[in-house]
């Protein structure tokens, strides 16, 4: 039956619903039982017609928020030119134009190229081709709590074993993880490099590995910052021993932390990073760029994909890029996680709300944890996963991330308005309400 035929309430997204568990495979999961109709910047309408505020951007894609006029226009000139060609075929003027930014961007000295893909996913495994190609190593390590994709690479080189590990079988060799640091969990930075140490003597030699894979600031794994120190240290062991060292920008990249890249928090210089989610504006779009000499280390053939660098995703992207510049996004995403900090700050030891830590993360990349007891560091993912629903019935989309799934997490556009904003704030506060049956 057509959707369009129903009529108006809960009956669209009950039927949608029963046909998607009929039709779709049960492996990817979906956050609501929602389906949605239409979008404009941090709101969103589902198929009965009713209003969300969107905390969650599509995981970190949108902050420039659904539909930007800018974004759909540049959409719009481009798919009245053409829509794919690939590039390996007949190349266009919008993969050159991007790129040439993104190397402007780059968050490292010297020269830089890049190339362009669609997901995040194939961005950290190109990353580590590459990698492998310019040292002739095999070797990458990661860190425990890291989410960098989903291909048999990438979910090898993720922290986390449920639910992207369990029941696939043997990861690829040559993948090694060390504890990420974070208060919360108990890790220091000299915990980490201790078991740096203790890798290169016992499993692998440093100059078996060619390179190191860090999340500026964690994502699926609890939006923790990567402390400078690490950064800075890593910095020192790669240069030593000739490793690379790959920032993942997916999640933190674009402006989501108040500078457009996270590793920039740190004053230390990578040699790789990835890009996606928000690069496009709701468009599938990633890239690697890197060092000018790493990028040509591949030989021609060796890198590429049939859809990497839509010139539609390409032609959004370059609008996305305008639109930082001009509204200030940068700006905007301090201003807003200044916001957000502060409304969760005064949430801390209320006896009337659920347990919560403070907040943490750098500009707009805020989260908090719920816990069993005020004060406490126990997870209650529990918790987290009630207020999440609860909050989904006042009208505002949240989502769970952290080692076990207790924390709570901001990806709103930061094109959002204070007045919607303040709106979802005030449906997560009574969201926490320990007086809530609901």
């Amino acid at each position: 039956m057509d959707i369009d035929t129903l009529p108006m309430g809960e009956d669209r997204n009950a039927g949608l619903l029963a046909r998607r568990h009929a039709a779709v495979s049960g492996g990817v999961a979906t956050a609501t039982g929602l389906f949605a109709d239409r979008a404009e910047n941090a709101e969103i309408w589902d198929v009965a017609g009713r209003r969300y505020i969107d905390f969650a951007g599509g995981i970190g894609v949108l902050n420039v928020g659904h539909r930007h006029p800018r974004v759909m226009d540049a959409v719009q000139r481009q798919l009245a030119r053409y829509t794919h060609t690939a590039f390996q075929v007949m190349a266009y003027e919008p993969y050159v134009a991007l790129t040439e930014r993104l190397n402007a961007l780059a968050p490292f000295d010297g020269p830089a190229k890049s190339i362009l893909f669609s997901t995040g996913a194939e961005a950290v495994e190109n990353a580590v081709k590459i990698a492998r190609a310019a040292t002739g190593r095999p070797g990458v390590i990661a860190f425990t709590g890291a989410f960098h994709g989903r291909t048999a690479l990438t979910m090898a080189l993720t922290g986390k074993v449920a639910p992207y590990k369990r029941a696939f079988g043997s990861s690829p060799p040559d993948i090694y993880h060390l504890p990420f640091p974070a208060e919360r969990y108990g890790v220091s930075v000299d915990d980490s490099l201790k078991a740096l140490s203790f890798l290169f003597a016992a499993d692998i030699a440093p100059a078996q590995v060619a390179a190191i894979v860090l999340e500026p600031v964690q994502g699926e794994g609890g939006f923790h910052p990567a402390p400078a120190a690490l950064f800075a240290r890593l910095r020192e062991i790669c240069d030593l021993h000739g490793v690379l060292l790959i920032a993942d920008e997916v999640q933190s990249g674009f402006g989501r932390t108040g500078r457009m890249f996270g590793v920039e928090h740190s004053g230390v210089q990578p040699d790789m990073i990835t890009v996606a989610k928000s690069l496009a504006g709701g468009f599938p779009l990633a890239g690697v760029v890197g060092r000018a000499a790493l990028m040509d280390a591949v030989e021609p053939g060796g890198l590429g994909g049939t859809y990497g660098g839509s010139p539609v995703a390409c032609a959004a992207a370059l609008a996305v890029l305008d639109v930082f510049e001009d509204e200030e996004l940068l700006a905007r995403a301090d201003r807003i996680g200044d916001r957000v900090r502060t409304r969760v700050a005064g949430f801390v030891g209320r006896n009337d709300l659920a347990p919560v830590t403070p907040p943490r993360g750098p500009g707009a990349m805020v989260a908090f944890d719920l816990v069993t007891s005020h004060g406490g560091s126990t997870p209650d993912a529990a918790m987290a996963k009630r207020v999440a629903a609860r909050a989904l019935e006042r009208g505002l989309l949240l989502l769970t991330c952290g080692l076990f799934g207790e924390t709570i997490r901001f990806l709103a556009p930061l094109t959002i308005s204070d007045s919607v904003l303040d709106e979802g704030l005030d449906i997560l506060e009574a969201s926490l309400s320990l007086a809530d049956a609901a």
